[in-house]
């Protein structure tokens, strides 16, 4: 390719650091913090050598390996080999989706906005944009795994030494990049934003389930991923290089393919051909909701599956619950709350709590597809027509709150499902149902939150994804950080009562109730009265 192609690729990659300065660094400081977090609450959980070894055990779960990835070290379990393996995959997920979007926003969705074909009429290289987000997207990465590796060993925890340590921060770092270069590639074949965002994310997924395949069934299956190529770094045990190596080398391979499919497409346009449409819209179509819905089908399809899936997931462990929680005192003390409940049912009431919070990242996306429009300038060629501005919030909204319903529905069924298949006596449907539907509330709370944002100051659109991240710390590292009641007081999630174990609490339901319509109710004024923003 020619020099010329590349041209002031640079100071693009500086005006990207600059556009994203904010998100970058609340991205790199929330992983690196939860890892040191975790890291440091395991030396307080586990204080004897007998408890770190009966946990080992259950990390023999062909389950837990399905979930985790495959354990290292059981023998002689230490914090170190103990937090590679419950904490590595997971966190490389998290790392996988920053670099999804990080990616996608910066070619495809500029693309879609004009943005670059503005940049284009500058004197800048026809790969200049392409270069600038790969040389950021691989820039972060580094200063993420530079971080968490140098966080890890600034613990001084003993068996974190020094090399392991900068091993776990790489292989976060390897698994960001291949994603990274994935996207990449997505954003040729696909036209839109919202297709290139979805195959990559279907891709992280099937990696995720090739993984978990392979590790409970056929080493080589799992080689296949990436996910399952960062799992045999062995990291705090071994500490093998060799699978970052070939991690990387894949994701520049896959670079390189999306540099010359970016050369040959034209802008704005995708390799994939895209598929027919109708010749006239249905009637569906032709009303707000229906658009609305056209819109945002695939994510939450995408989802929805991933819900249910992750819940299945928590409920395949049910078969060991209960000889796990007697036999760790640790355990004991986090979820066993009341003594005359099965310890079963209270540990549904803590992984509901989970599921609830990860169930309001879809209701969030929902709603805020009505700022994103609004930016992409199409929301305005509705509002020229017989739409009212209540139609259209009120469309996305509806949406929302049947996506925060659905999501808890699955994920309670899934659980039940996989639940049931592993235990002699399962527990009733009704009391995951139970268990799940008490956090809407909750949900919509945070979701009439959004809607105010969006009706009055929608460019702190941000703020509900870390009021959704503060509220996931405190509920979900709580007991484990002994985090005062007072700043679990602070989020919606902390008045939600945890079924079986507490009851059902109607009057801080209620009150949740009343203040989520307030919220939208005052979101609903706002947006009917500010300006329509325009792109750019």
């Amino acid at each position: 390719m020619k020099a010329s192609f590349f041209h002031n690729s640079g100071r693009l990659t500086r005006l990207i650091f600059r556009r994203d300065r904010l998100r970058i660094s609340l991205w790199l400081l929330i992983i690196t913090a939860l890892t040191m977090i975790t890291a440091f609450a395991y030396t307080n959980l586990f204080t004897t050598q007998q408890e770190i070894m009966i946990y080992a055990e259950t990390m023999r779960n062909p389950a837990m390996t399905a979930m985790m990835g495959p354990g290292y070290g059981l023998d002689n379990y230490t914090y170190g080999a103990m937090m590679a393996h419950t904490m590595l995959v997971l966190t490389a997920l998290a790392v996988a989706i920053m670099n999804i979007f990080l990616v996608a926003r910066h070619t495809r969705r500029d693309e879609e906005s004009g943005r670059i074909e503005m940049i284009r009429s500058l004197p800048v290289g026809r790969l200049s944009n392409l270069t600038a987000t790969t040389l950021a997207s691989f820039t972060v990465n580094i200063l993420l795994a530079l971080l968490t590796g140098i966080g890890l060993f600034l613990l001084g925890i003993e068996s974190m030494d020094l090399q392991g340590s900068l091993l776990y921060g790489a292989s976060l770092g390897a698994a960001g990049i291949f994603f990274a270069a994935v996207t990449a590639l997505f954003v040729q074949l696909t036209a839109n934003t919202r297709n290139a965002i979805g195959y990559a994310v279907i891709f992280l997924g099937i990696s995720y389930l090739v993984r978990a395949l392979g590790d409970v069934s056929s080493e080589a299956l799992s080689l296949l991923s990436p996910l399952g190529l960062i799992t045999r770094t062995q990291v705090f045990v071994n500490n093998y290089w060799w699978p970052l190596l070939l991690t990387v080398a894949a994701a520049l391979a896959i670079t390189a393919l999306a540099f010359k499919l970016n050369s040959l497409r034209d802008l704005e346009a995708g390799l994939l051909p895209a598929r027919s449409g109708r010749k006239t819209a249905s009637s569906w179509l032709r009303n707000p909701l229906g658009l609305a819905l056209k819109l945002q089908r695939t994510s939450l399809i995408a989802w929805a599956a991933g819900l249910f899936i992750l819940g299945a997931s928590y409920g395949s462990v049910f078969g060991d619950v209960d000889a796990f929680l007697e036999s760790v005192e640790m355990y004991r003390e986090i979820f066993i709350i009341a003594e005359d409940i099965p310890f079963v049912e209270q540990f549904i009431a803590t992984l509901m709590s989970v599921i609830a919070l990860i169930a309001t990242a879809p209701a969030l996306i929902m709603i805020l597809k009505v700022k994103s429009e609004e930016k992409a300038s199409r929301i305005e060629h509705l509002l020229s027509r017989a739409v009212s501005r209540k139609q259209v919030m009120g469309s996305y909204l509806l949406i929302s709150l049947a996506a925060s319903l659905l999501m808890l529905l699955l994920s309670a069924a899934g659980m039940w499902t996989a639940a049931a298949a592993v235990m002699a006596d399962p527990v009733p449907l009704s009391l995951f149902l139970k268990s799940a539907l008490v956090y809407l509330p909750a949900i919509w709370a945070l979701i009439g939150l959004t809607v105010l944002i969006i009706g009055y100051k929608p460019g702190a659109a941000l703020f509900s994804w870390i009021y959704l991240g503060y509220s996931f710390l405190v509920i979900y590292l709580g007991e484990m950080l002994q985090i005062p009641d007072w700043l679990s007081g602070l989020t919606p999630y902390g008045y939600v009562p945890k079924i079986p174990i507490e009851e059902i609490n109607i009057p801080a339901l209620i009150i949740l109730t009343i203040i989520s319509i307030i919220l939208m109710a005052a979101g609903f004024r706002g947006y009917r009265q500010r300006d329509i923003q325009l792109s750019g």
